[in-house]
């Protein structure tokens, strides 16, 4: 064997063996970064620094996060950035229902993103979170700004709420007197109004059961009674459950009735 194939084979042999021990030792994906930042280090020398980047589209979430989730640091280059690969990391922020990533050469950046608007409340398991109208949650907490937005309570209310919604902005003056819709078993709903009454609406033809509500209160003035529940689920009844207080009146009122009255036939 010539002496120079000895040495090239025992390059390989060391080559190969240091190979192994970064594959076994998992640091395959520090070896790339390391690389990677040595290929930003030469194309930033060469021009392409990325000497500025502008935003498109974003609101709520801010410029800092943006780059941050995109993996853009202070020493990316323009030219090695994998722009799929940064859009993949944008879009697994929930925030972010879209992005696009432009390269302006030699040295800008411009980031445009489509946010999911924060919709409504949904509260689950005692939880309350906020949600697009999509029904991804958005914020597993709810700011300031938010407190007000609709409220749906229930396993499923959230893939159901904007159909919900556009539903009872139908019936404008019933929909600002609801403080949470409550999605029962994944089937029906329940409405929680401000006053504390709980509205039963059926499980088909909800539209009709709400105009007939609607009708009911204007002419009977249904939710200014006494009442804690109010059952319209049949097409030819409403049950009215009474608080416990006026059902106690109505007893004491009905006992009164039934007394004899003084100088009345035996």
């Amino acid at each position: 064997m010539h002496r120079g194939a000895g040495i090239a084979a025992s390059a390989l042999i060391v080559l190969a063996s240091i190979a192994y021990g970064i594959v076994r030792g998992g640091h395959v994906g520090k070896l790339q970064a390391a690389f990677h930042d040595v290929g930003d280090v030469g194309a930033n020398a060469a021009g392409f620094r990325i000497a500025g980047v502008s935003f498109l589209g974003q609101k709520n979430v801010n410029r800092e996060e943006i780059l941050a989730r995109a993996g853009i640091t202070g020493t990316s280059s323009l030219l090695l950035l994998d722009v799929a690969e940064a859009r993949a990391r944008l879009m697994t922020d929930p925030r972010i229902a879209d992005a696009t990533i432009l390269k302006l050469y030699p040295d800008h950046l411009q980031i445009t993103i489509h946010e999911r608007e924060p919709f409504a409340l949904w509260q689950k398991d005692g939880r309350v979170s906020v949600i697009a109208a999509d029904g991804t949650v958005l914020e597993a907490y709810v700011a300031p700004e938010f407190v007000n937005l609709p409220l749906f309570v229930g396993a499923g209310a959230e893939t159901r709420a904007k159909e919900f919604v556009n539903l009872l902005s139908r019936f404008p003056t019933l929909r600002a007197e609801v403080r949470a819709s409550i999605l029962i078993a994944e089937r029906r709903w329940n409405l929680k109004l401000k006053n504390g009454i709980d509205v039963k609406l059926p499980e088909s033809e909800v539209e009709r059961a709400l105009a007939r509500f609607v009708a009911l209160d204007k002419d009977g003035k249904l939710t200014s009674r006494d009442i804690v529940t109010i059952d319209i689920r049949q097409p030819d009844r409403v049950i009215a459950q009474l608080s416990d207080a006026a059902a106690q009146a109505r007893e004491v009122a009905n006992k009164d009735k039934l007394k004899p009255r003084k100088g009345g036939s035996a």
